[in-house]
């Protein structure tokens, strides 16, 4: 038990010790790039696969109804890609996996919209082609990934990489990024009101 504990502090230690494109310069401007999306109407979608999947509705209610109950706010246009088993479930017959994401970016994803992918491996093909479809509609992708980056990273604006190859520890981090993010985003979405 208590290595599992320094583990994962390890790995937020590096986190904080990233250098010049640290973890939380890029949290910081993802706040603010989602901010400017949301003060000019866009909104944030959002996809990932498996427990990725779930990180999407979480940050997507906490966008929706709020972070915590200290802060009052109007809701923030998101929405989890992840959750609407009928077009999960068309698309994957219709298409095939590789394109349930993009063809609700297809869909639903408007000019100044912003993306959110999620890989813990960096290589999810229906992430990469979420992205995709996201550029050829102006739309800023973010991606959330682990170890490298993998392919997903060539497609994103911006993003954020947990080194490492446990697939736990990349989603231990990325929950605790996505809070960091939600709570940045909520402070700034106040200020601009």
């Amino acid at each position: 038990m208590k290595e599992h504990i320094y583990d994962a502090m390890a790995d937020r230690e590096k986190m904080i010790r990233a250098g010049k494109n640290s973890y939380p310069d890029a949290i910081i401007k993802i706040a603010e790039v989602l901010r400017d999306s949301i003060s000019k109407g866009g909104k944030i979608m959002l996809c990932g696969n498996g427990g990725s999947a779930a990180d999407c509705q979480h940050f997507a209610a906490e966008m929706i109804v709020r972070l915590t109950a200290r802060v009052e706010r109007a809701a923030i246009p998101a929405v989890a890609l992840t959750t609407d088993s009928s077009i999960l479930t068309a698309a994957g017959n219709d298409y095939g996996f590789d394109q349930t994401f993009s063809r609700q970016v297809q869909g639903l994803g408007r000019k100044g919209d912003i993306l959110i992918g999620i890989s813990t491996s960096g290589n999810s093909e229906n992430i990469i082609r979420a992205f995709k479809a996201a550029s050829l509609k102006g739309i800023t992708r973010i991606g959330l990934l682990g170890d490298k980056g993998g392919k997903c990273l060539e497609h994103c604006d911006h993003s954020i990489v947990v080194q490492g190859d446990s697939t736990m520890r990349i989603q231990e981090e990325h929950t605790f990024i996505l809070h960091t993010i939600a709570e940045i985003t909520e402070k700034l979405a106040l200020e601009e009101a």
